[in-house]
């Protein structure tokens, strides 16, 4: 029964695919992220759910001493090998569940980071009590959420899929509810962070594809987990085309590469700051 408590039902959702592929088109704005947040030599950084280290990356190329924390196995390798290929000793990659952080010391870190992964992670007041706890005393905690119900980019592609999927388990919270602050000060004050401490603000994250929008949709549907999962339930029911045409049409109503075959997409999202 321990055993079954302990499994991650999100581990073969993100290791169904190979996230590295979309992670490609997010790698610039990772990079923005990383250097307004004010990193730097000396720094102690946990990034969770990290995939292969869009932002964990370029935090350990400001010299920051930086952990990434995924539950997909092939994206902490995929992270580990592109840490070696930079040559970077400051940098390293662990499997792990942003629900229950077991063997992270207490106030080991001086910022705790997530974008858009500790959002999927279950037990959401768990992961907001695991953030506070590992985070030093005067440290920080960084989110990046999507929101639900944004006309942008992901909340969509998350809600066209849900469209074609089967109903969520009973008890299944929605990793979207990360992005209404709400219950984002909730979650943390109930972790012990004063409401005076958490802070919000839209920002924008900017996926760029080296391809057509219809080849970016592509890579959602055979490399990343929720429309991969939404893909195979349309075929089941003989909609797949349906699904495929809805998310094209989407992805370039919203691109503004101006080129044909180029595809750059902005999505907005909510950054959560919460300072211990």
């Amino acid at each position: 029964m321990k055993e079954q408590t302990a499994m991650n039902p999100n581990k073969a959702l993100w290791e169904k695919g190979d996230f590295t592929k979309i992670a490609a088109s997010m790698r610039a704005s990772g990079e923005e992220v990383s250097k307004g947040l004010g990193i730097g030599p000396g720094m102690k950084v946990l990034d969770l759910g990290c995939g292969d280290g869009t932002t964990a990356l370029p935090s350990a190329q400001l010299g920051a001493d930086v952990l990434g924390v995924d539950i997909a196995s092939n994206l902490v390798a995929a992270g580990n090998r592109r840490a070696a290929a930079a040559g970077l000793t400051n940098l390293r990659f662990q499997e792990g569940d942003a629900s229950d952080l077991e063997g992270i010391e207490d106030e080991s870190f001086d910022l705790v980071m997530s974008m858009f992964g500790a959002m999927f992670a279950p037990r959401p007041f768990d992961v907001a009590k695991e953030m506070l706890r590992v985070t030093k005393a005067g440290g920080k905690v960084f989110m990046g959420n999507w929101i639900p119900g944004d006309p942008t980019l992901v909340a969509q592609i998350l809600r066209i899929s849900s469209s074609y999927s089967p109903p969520p388990p009973e008890g299944f919270v929605s990793p979207m509810t990360w992005g209404v602050e709400d219950h984002v000060k909730e979650r943390f004050t109930a972790a012990g962070a004063s409401p005076d401490n958490i802070s919000f603000e839209r920002g924008t994250f900017t996926f760029d594809c080296d391809g057509p929008p219809a080849e970016f949709v592509a890579n959602f549907r055979d490399y990343y987990g929720p429309t991969m999962n939404a893909f195979d339930a349309a075929r089941a029911n003989a909609k797949e085309k349906e699904l495929e045409a809805e998310l094209v049409e989407l992805f370039e109503k919203e691109n503004r590469s101006g080129e044909p075959n180029r595809t750059i997409i902005p999505a907005t999202y909510l950054r959560v700051t919460v300072t211990k």
